[in-house]
């Protein structure tokens, strides 16, 4: 027995220490403080622009004659019956991508480009493009792949940006809150080419903390709210089965023995 102790003492702190390490893995995106924050500063001394369509982004498109009559008249009240040209084109939104050329493929108009060009800007070129077959049609284009990506305690989600301005607070909402096992004091907000980043430190426990960021997202961003760690409590979790395991050997060598 005096020989297997030690083994079994070696064997106790081998799980401690694998259990320690595991906690510093698990972290992300590790920084003491915000890195040379360009982007954020330009965002910050520019005015609010739209999203611009770029390539590979999705859009959904609703297209409606009579310049949107149906839009704010869908039961006819205005008109006495109803023609098949006062009715919406597009019943379900399909998806159109916008390839490397900066064209979408459109049904009925064929290639429109779009790249570099708001959405209300998209809205009026492809009405353009209809006007030969309905009479004033009215187009509504959605913007479907603007997103960025939150890691948590929860996991990561990606969470689309349905409309301009969407803001952090929304964003943390929209993943679920902040629970007991985030820190609502380190938050870090990832911004700009992932070679070489541009992170900012946000910390929500203090109003203070909250004028200091720039809470506006950009899409693509990538926000973190790390977890806190209950140390003792994984650390037992992890050690059980280890020592367990150890008992068990040990039980069988004395067994044989």
């Amino acid at each position: 027995m005096k020989k297997i102790t030690p083994w079994a003492l070696v064997l106790g702190l081998l799980s401690l220490l694998s259990s320690c390490s595991s906690y510093y893995h698990y972290r992300m995106f590790n920084t003491d403080s915000s890195i040379l924050i360009d982007s954020i500063e330009r965002l910050r001394n520019s005015s609010t622009s739209e999203y611009k369509i770029e390539i590979n982004d999705v859009i959904s498109m609703d297209v409606f004659t009579n310049s949107g009559e149906k839009l704010v008249d869908p039961n006819n009240a205005l008109t006495e019956g109803g023609s098949a040209s006062d009715s919406k084109v597009s019943k379900d939104p399909i998806k159109y991508t916008v390839y490397s050329d900066g064209c979408a493929h459109l049904p009925m108009v064929g290639n429109v480009m779009l790249k570099g060009y708001t959405v209300f800007q998209a809205d009026s070129i492809i009405a353009s493009k209809f006007k030969p077959y309905y009479t004033d049609p009215y187009v509504k284009v959605t913007l479907l792949s603007k997103r960025v990506i939150v890691f948590g305690p929860d996991g990561g989600k990606i969470i689309p940006l349905e409309y301009q301005d969407m803001n952090l607070i929304e964003v943390i909402a929209r993943y679920g809150g902040i629970k007991l096992d985030g820190k609502a004091n380190n938050i870090r907000v990832v911004r700009g080419d992932l070679k070489n980043p541009d992170v900012q430190l946000i910390n929500l426990n203090t109003i203070e903390g909250l004028r200091a960021a720039q809470t506006d997202m950009v899409p693509g961003d990538i926000v973190y709210i790390e977890p806190k760690r209950f140390i003792l409590k994984e650390t037992v979790t992890t050690i059980v089965p280890l020592v367990s395991l150890t008992i068990s050997i040990v039980s069988l060598i004395v067994v044989f023995k």
